[in-house]
């Protein structure tokens, strides 16, 4: 009776994390968009400098009060390293998906994640992938095409870059997803996962933007364009409520659910975003979704709603409740 309890009390805290974590996040793009239309910050730049006050934000919090968690074993540092790296390459595909598509837009097809995250997890670490689950990804995937309007040919002849981007964000986020389950498996505090992941990352996007040779769509053109915004300290200060709100609480509420529910539920529910962010793009930049958009998003929360019902049942057959 006690494991049963305890079952649904860690199934109704992961979703509510989640969800909060999805509120959060919904914000990062407004931020991003911002600064990339107002102050047209390069998207690499802004990336490095995003998780680089992640990083800064984080370390003195963790070394006053929480400081073991600085501490890692050298396996766990090879794990968290090439983890780091994956979340460069989400976060540099994501920031660039969000200069060139849009808040709304780019945050749906961050969500193309939700059948690759089912897939991969069902593949990689043995999550189940039931009629449910199939139901609520068919959904969540239809809502994400009419949401981009991806089925119109006229959209991939004008915008291939912004589809195509979107989409690679969406399989980078799925990605993301299941290496933080796998975190929580090995018995990564979220914390330390979030830290290490972000310090990483912000090493190999400063490589991004200074290869010498190399030029990559939003990188840096040259050393000195790293300091884009130069004096302006409402941009620098807008970076650092990026880094410090919606992207630090939002990441490491989304490494803390993984800690109770599967990464393809979590994807799942986190879903949500693309809602909350098109209200907010469209109240403070005038992104505006038609009829064929709101139905898209509407399957989307439908998706989750069905997803969190299934769930409940499967818990139910597995307890023997009644």
């Amino acid at each position: 009776m006690n494991d049963e309890i305890s079952d649904r009390n860690d199934l109704t805290q992961g979703y509510v994390i989640a969800l909060l974590s999805a509120a959060i996040l919904s914000t990062t793009a407004i931020f991003i968009r911002h600064l990339t239309s107002d102050y047209n910050m390069p998207a690499l730049v802004l990336a490095f400098w995003r998780a680089s006050f992640v990083v800064l934000t984080l370390l003195p919090i963790l070394a006053t009060w929480h400081r073991p968690l600085l501490r890692i074993s050298p396996s766990h540092r090879r794990y968290l390293f090439f983890y780091g790296f994956l979340l460069s390459i989400f976060n540099a595909l994501w920031t660039l998906s969000v200069a060139v598509n849009g808040a709304a837009v780019a945050t749906v097809l961050a969500y193309s994640s939700a059948a690759f995250t089912a897939l991969l997890g069902r593949w990689l670490l043995q999550e189940r992938l039931d009629w449910g689950k199939i139901f609520a990804i068919l959904l969540c995937l239809t809502g994400c095409v009419l949401v981009a309007e991806a089925y119109d040919a006229y959209t991939w002849r004008t915008n291939p870059l912004g589809i195509v981007t979107g989409v690679l964000s969406g399989l980078a986020y799925a990605v993301y997803s299941l290496m933080g389950r796998s975190a929580s498996q090995r018995g990564l505090n979220p914390w330390t996962t979030l830290f290490f992941t972000f310090a990483f990352g912000s090493l190999f996007l400063l490589v991004y933007n200074l290869t010498p040779g190399v030029s990559l769509p939003g990188a840096a053109a040259e050393p000195v364009e790293l300091l884009w915004l130069q004096r302006s300290l409402g941009g620098w200060g807008l970076l650092f409520l990026l880094a410090a709100g919606p992207t630090l609480m939002g990441y490491g509420m989304y490494n803390v659910s993984l800690s109770y529910l599967p990464s393809s539920t979590v994807n799942l529910i986190v879903t949500l975003e693309p809602a909350f962010t098109a209200t907010l793009a469209h109240l403070l930049f005038g992104e505006r979704l038609n009829a064929i958009q709101l139905a898209g998003s509407l399957m989307i929360v439908s998706g989750v709603v069905v997803l969190r019902l299934f769930e409940g049942r499967h818990l139910i057959r597995k307890r023997g409740i009644t």
